[in-house]
């Protein structure tokens, strides 16, 4: 196993800024790693958490040199063999990792009574989970002596009393105890939230590194490239894009989206927004992310031939987009879809 840092792709500046804190010994104790999904935000927050866990890695490059070996990591890079490292990653199909020091925060994550629920996380992160897996443990040291690390993926669906009661402990964290927030909508965190927090942008990826990775993966060639060009940078629009069964079910939505829009009854759109309802909200962005690729094709092809239809799929792109930034931002998935095709329909 390798310092996982090294293996994240495309992001030199932010992987860069990690090492540089590591190497410095002066870690923020609370990051926002910004950026949209799929660019190796998570991959690189549990990188800087196996680096903070690692037992071979020396604080200061004096220190390794006084260590004397090659099996020791410098203060930028986690050795990857220790006990530690191989723990700090969730191993394939988990979505935690085993060390004990390293937590994760994530809407639905937890089984109800694990936190003190009676029903499922169905809409954001529960104060119940921030108070059983933050609070009741940040203010205690590691248990294994080098760190406590807590991940919270897409941060953006803390509710309100959850981001409370979590913005008191990063204003007062506990020795070597760090958050790395992960969000695609930084922008619908508690403005206080993300003042406690250093915000590293993670970039989308250039399409050649995606379509190396969709290779890598088991992607042809010639269709690796066609996807890239279609990703918009992310590697999960692009596994997406590349799974049979879910480019199946985009099509079928695609399909009916258009007949929808031009259907003079309006109950295909409700029917459609009704369905998006119970989808999975990360299908129904990527579906609609579709969409907007779409219209915005065929708003460039009719600008081109300067054909009058061109304001209408411009219009619609836009009103895709929003929608996206709406789920993104936890909206709720029939309202915007419905939101989206009804007005979509008043544009033509």
């Amino acid at each position: 196993m390798s310092d996982l840092l090294s293996t994240v792709d495309g992001q030199a500046t932010a992987v860069e800024t990690l090492r540089r804190a590591l190497r410095s010994g002066r870690v923020p104790h609370a990051y926002l790693f910004d950026g949209p999904d799929g660019v190796g935000k998570e991959r690189a927050a549990f990188g800087l958490a196996q680096a903070l866990v690692c037992q071979r890695r020396s604080d200061t490059p004096a220190a390794l040199v006084a260590q004397g070996t090659q099996r020791s990591a410098s203060g930028a890079n986690a050795c990857g063999l220790c006990s530690a490292c191989t723990r700090a990653v969730p191993r394939p199909g988990e979505a935690r990792p085993a060390h004990p020091d390293i937590a994760v925060i994530e809407r639905g994550l937890y089984d109800p009574a694990t936190i003190g629920r009676r029903s499922p996380e169905t809409q954001d992160i529960s104060i119940d989970q921030v108070r059983t897996i933050v609070l009741a443990h940040a203010a205690f040291p590691p248990l294994e002596g080098k760190a406590k690390v807590f991940v919270v993926r897409r941060a953006e669906e803390l509710s309100t009393a959850a981001a409370n009661a979590l913005l008191k402990t990063l204003e007062e964290p506990g020795p070597r105890t760090y958050f790395v927030l992960l969000s695609s909508a930084a922008g619908a965190l508690l403005s206080t939230l993300r003042s406690r927090t250093q915000r590293l942008r993670f970039a989308p990826l250039p399409s050649d590194v995606v379509a190396r990775l969709l290779i890598l993966g088991g992607v042809a060639a010639d269709r690796a490239a066609a996807i890239a060009q279609l990703a918009g940078g992310s590697m999960q629009t692009a596994f997406a894009l590349a799974d049979p069964e879910a480019t199946a079910r985009r099509e079928d939505f695609l399909s009916r989206a258009k007949t929808a829009l031009q259907s003079r009854a309006l109950g295909d759109a409700l029917d459609l927004a009704e369905e998006a309802k119970k989808t999975d909200k990360t299908a129904v962005i990527r579906n609609i992310e579709a969409l907007a690729l779409v219209l915005g094709e065929r708003a460039r092809e009719a600008a081109i031939a300067g054909d009058a239809g061109a304001d209408i799929a411009t219009a619609r792109h836009a009103l895709a987009v929003a929608a996206v930034a709406q789920l993104e931002a936890n909206a709720s998935t029939q309202l915007a879809v419905e939101s989206m095709l009804i007005r979509m329909r008043a544009a033509r």
